[in-house]
């Protein structure tokens, strides 16, 4: 079997109709980066969880399965040598993502604006008391982050409400551009300069940004490659299709091989750009090693926790992990629980 391709095949679980069984290649089979989690993590997560509840955000229904999600779990190995402060903050913010993730994502474009409008005016005015009766999301965002970063101004939701509304398929380069900016992945890299001090022309120079690019891109297609089976379920896949592919809705994995090469791609152009790193002198350089470090750690640690969380393939995802197939559920899988 060529393991480039994603390949669905005909699974008989006992019901009048086969289930579609689908196969998942490792894409990160030789990324050299290895799972690590922070030391802090059983701490931050406690505190962290326990904050973000007292918001009320949810139901308590709502809550557990939110909780399933296991965040800070994301934050601590994405962040995996920071101090208990900065590992905290980590965790916060990881949630603050995704319950921004929940209250948008099955939104229409112009409920997700009113939405964008709200934690962005939270992320500038972070001490402004937020509005009585508003979207709760406005005040988990001010007090997770103090100060809005110009890439965390760029909600890339946004456009993922509008192709969602208009049952819009994107050609494959536009639909990367897309998720690189819905992932969240890169406001979250922000949080890779706690306790560094790298000046904002290095940080910013093409090398470094393409290595951040390349990260992304990764990040945003292993993440596609695993939740797909559960955005299938409730109808949140149509922005995951690609044009000018032979794919339908039962071997839609074995159309997406592009994504794997590309996601192969992309890890080229990880190295190359490593390589090509200039020399600033010390603090700098040591600094920098970190930085980008850091970012070949985050597809790891991204890739890792999709198969350890409960949010995409339940308590299945380790053994999912070890043996690279899933079953398809069926569209009405959510229907009948």
């Amino acid at each position: 079997m060529d393991q480039r391709n994603m390949v669905a095949i005909d699974a008989n679980d006992g019901c009048d109709k086969p289930q579609k069984k689908i196969f998942i290649p490792d894409i990160l089979a030789r990324w050299p980066f290895p799972r690590q989690l922070n030391q802090h993590y059983f701490k931050v997560r406690v505190e962290s969880s326990a904050w973000l509840a007292g918001f009320k955000a949810f139901s308590p229904k709502a809550q557990q399965a939110f909780d399933r999600g296991n965040f800070c779990l994301a934050a601590c190995l994405c962040f995996p040598n920071t101090c208990e402060e900065h590992a905290r903050s980590a965790c916060d913010f990881m949630n603050l993502v995704f319950v921004i993730d929940e209250y948008t994502d099955v939104l229409e474009e112009d409920e997700v604006r009113q939405r964008k409008d709200v934690i962005m005016d939270a992320l500038r005015h972070p001490h402004k008391p937020r509005p009585k009766g508003e979207c709760v999301v406005g005040e988990v965002t001010r007090h997770t982050i103090r100060n809005a970063s110009g890439q965390a101004q760029k909600l890339g939701v946004v456009q993922q409400a509008i192709d969602r509304k208009g049952h819009h398929i994107r050609d494959i380069q536009s639909y990367i551009d897309v998720r690189c900016r819905t992932i969240g992945a890169r406001p979250s890299f922000a949080l890779l300069e706690l306790g560094l001090d790298i000046p904002d022309e290095v940080i910013s120079h093409p090398t470094i940004k393409d290595m951040m690019a390349a990260s992304t891109e990764m990040i945003a297609l292993a993440n596609d490659i695993i939740s797909y089976n559960v955005e299938q379920v409730r109808g949140d896949d149509s922005h995951m299709t690609i044009k000018d592919t032979d794919i339908g809705e039962s071997d839609h994995f074995s159309g997406c091989r592009h994504h794997i090469l590309d996601c192969w791609g992309e890890r080229r152009k990880f190295f190359e750009a490593a390589a090509a790193i200039p020399k600033w002198g010390e603090p700098i350089d040591s600094q920098v090693r970190e930085y980008c470090d850091g970012l070949g750690n985050w597809v790891r640690a991204n890739h890792d926790w999709s198969f350890e969380t409960e949010r995409y393939l339940g308590t299945n995802g380790l053994e999912i992990q070890r043996e690279r197939w899933i079953l398809l559920m069926p569209k009405n899988h959510r229907s009948k629980s």
